[in-house]
């Protein structure tokens, strides 16, 4: 397929600036496959679909404090560093994006906080906006983390185009959030409340825990027209051996697995074998996917309703039907439904 089939009309006030007050309170669009019917509802109104036995899998990656604003040594220009992975935990080495690049050169020196409480030396060039910095800190390892944290501020995508705010720190987090690594949240796990898990576990409905640290090209624009073309970020992901056992013992009894999010299903689709059961995988995933593609084990999909020719959107895309999404979301449009990270919620059946 081709990007261009991927673009829509966005009003920019559709684009949810804040989550709803309560988690589960958001609106939810249901898409029936099998008939091309659409509901809307409510999404704690979710357990209504569930049976005795299926399993949600969840991403329980964790979003941290990734956004460091500093000053650039001698001139004074002002910089933003986005944190995306550590590179080497005794060396302090990270692998960073910085903004505006052109600035900052191999060898510069960069400060943060308010009586420069960090420094970092620039050490390597990796993209155009790609860095690699050293951070020079003599303190433990505990001690460059609660550093790192209180310095840095929650990596809200820039397009909500406001200032982050203390509240974001928890709003853009999912509430079974475990293992840091992410500089973008799983937006449709935003969705459950402590309490409707709560309720879905009474119903015997299980959760299947995974982690994919989600990284950068979920922001990054896709350049080419020809998708197949495409070659997206590695993002590192776990799946162990309890949540490949929930996973195949749903599929073996006819339960339903619904994958929450694109970040899910990605995982789900790394780490299944030939056969078609879920196997452990510890390692990375740079899967890009779009339609048209078979999937294995999904039999729902929890997600949000995404920007125009992003990757998420070419992802739903492959799993709802190109033309039933593209239905759907002209409806969501007209409905005015919230999309994006505080956005509403979209259930594929």
């Amino acid at each position: 397929m081709k990007l261009s089939q991927f673009k829509f009309n966005l009003p920019q006030n559709l684009i949810a600036n804040y989550p709803p007050k309560n988690r589960d309170e958001a609106r939810m669009m249901v898409l029936h496959r099998e008939d091309g019917s659409i509901e809307h509802r409510v999404f704690k109104d979710i357990i209504e679909y569930t049976n005795d036995g299926d399993v949600f899998v969840i991403n329980n990656t964790k979003v941290f404090p990734a956004r460091l604003y500093g000053e650039k040594e001698k001139t004074g220009a002002k910089i933003e560093v986005l944190l995306l992975r550590e590179l080497n935990h005794e060396s302090r080495l990270w692998d960073v994006l910085v903004d505006p690049a052109r600035k900052i050169r191999i060898g510069n020196k960069l400060y943060f906080g308010e009586n420069d409480e960090l420094v970092a030396e620039v050490i390597d060039n990796t993209t155009s906006r790609g860095r690699t910095l050293r951070f020079l800190f003599d303190g433990t390892p505990e001690e460059f983390k609660k550093t790192i944290t209180q310095l840095g501020n929650t990596p809200l995508p820039k397009i909500h185009n406001r200032e982050v705010e203390p509240e974001d720190a928890e709003n853009y987090q999912t509430v079974y959030a475990k293992y840091e690594g992410s500089i973008a949240a799983p937006t449709a796990g935003m969705h459950f409340s402590k309490i409707l898990m709560k309720r879905l576990e009474i119903n015997n409905v299980s959760f299947a825990e995974v982690t994919l640290h989600t990284g950068t090209g979920n922001f990054r624009d896709i350049e080419v027209e020809d998708l197949t073309k495409h070659k997206t970020d590695s993002e590192a992901m776990e799946i162990t051996q309890e949540a490949c056992d929930m996973i195949n013992f749903a599929k073996a009894n006819h339960c339903k697995v619904f994958a929450v999010g694109t970040t899910s299903l990605k995982v789900l689709e790394t780490a299944v074998n030939i056969n078609g059961k879920m196997k452990p995988y510890k390692g990375w995933t740079n899967k890009f996917i779009f339609p048209p593609y078979d999937f294995t084990t999904a039999d729902a999909l929890i997600t949000n309703f995404h920007l125009p020719k992003s990757p998420m959107m070419t992802e739903v895309a492959a799993f709802a039907g190109y033309d039933l999404l593209m239905k759907s979301y002209k409806e969501a449009i007209n409905e005015k439904y919230n999309f994006f990270t505080y956005g509403d919620a979209m259930l594929i059946l």
